[in-house]
């Protein structure tokens, strides 16, 4: 029993120093993957930033475009559908007489 005794003594501060440097190398493998967590949240969230401000900037153009006196949506969209209308009699009339 004092043999196991002395051997245990003899080995616990060489495990120590094992189970230290385990722990700091641990430690520091935690702290990179963190670190580069944090930096690719960080990009991201840049990303999403540029992208919210181009999307706001398209919604300020569109308001002004909505909300503007002298732009009358209803009267272009259908000057658009009048124009189709045309285009389409073309093609028929184009049609018809290469038949």
């Amino acid at each position: 029993m004092g043999d196991i005794t002395g051997l245990i003594a003899m080995c616990a501060p060489f495990l120590m120093v094992v189970g230290i440097v385990w722990v700091k190398s641990h430690a520091r493998v935690e702290e990179k993957r963190i670190a580069a967590t944090a930096e690719n949240s960080a990009e991201k969230a840049a990303q999403y930033a540029s992208r919210i401000t181009e999307m706001e900037d398209r919604i300020r153009v569109l308001e002004r475009i909505v909300t503007d006196g002298g732009y009358n949506v209803a009267s272009q969209i259908e000057a658009l559908r009048d124009t189709r209308r045309v285009e389409q009699k073309l093609e028929i009339e184009d049609q018809a007489s290469a038949r």
